[in-house]
């Protein structure tokens, strides 16, 4: 497995910590955000992240600023991203089990072990593949697309 990574200058710390955290569990790291400065943007590391992952370059992105919205939302601009900005273990779990999201993203005010907890479940927990999801992932696919025709 690989994942992408990327911070603003607000989360570099934790970023480092959670790159040694995935390497310790055999995950390949691709780090966007080597150099951060004070006046750095987290739409550039959302956008380089989530080019990788809709390239298929990795199988998840990983998004780090002060609150995880920012850059969460700049991640969901990107056609094919499905982000989502986690705060909790069953965040994590929902968004993969529903959402089928290929993008995770958290604050870098979040307890590390918390973080910890919440990669391992966005990492380990498959999309459940029932009928309903699938409509709803579909449904974002085919609007992404300019193919949605409503309700």
């Amino acid at each position: 497995m690989k994942v992408a990574i990327a911070t603003d200058h607000a989360g570099r710390e934790i970023k480092l910590k959670v790159i040694e955290f995935l390497k310790e569990n055999n995950i390949g790291i691709v780090d966007l955000s080597q150099v951060n400065t004070p006046t750095d943007d987290y739409p550039d590391f959302a956008f380089a992240v989530c080019e990788k992952v809709v390239k298929n370059e990795v199988d998840y992105g990983i998004l780090i600023c002060t609150t995880g919205i920012g850059i969460s939302i700049a991640a969901n601009k990107v056609k094919g991203i499905r982000c989502a900005n986690c705060h909790s273990i069953n965040d994590a779990k929902m968004t993969k089990l529903d959402n089928n999201a290929n993008v995770l993203a958290f604050s870098s005010k979040l307890d590390f072990e918390l973080i910890k907890e919440i990669i391992k479940t966005f990492i380990n927990t498959e999309f459940s593949n029932e009928e309903r999801h699938i409509r709803r992932v579909d449904k974002i696919i085919k609007y992404e697309n300019g193919e949605y025709n409503g309700l």
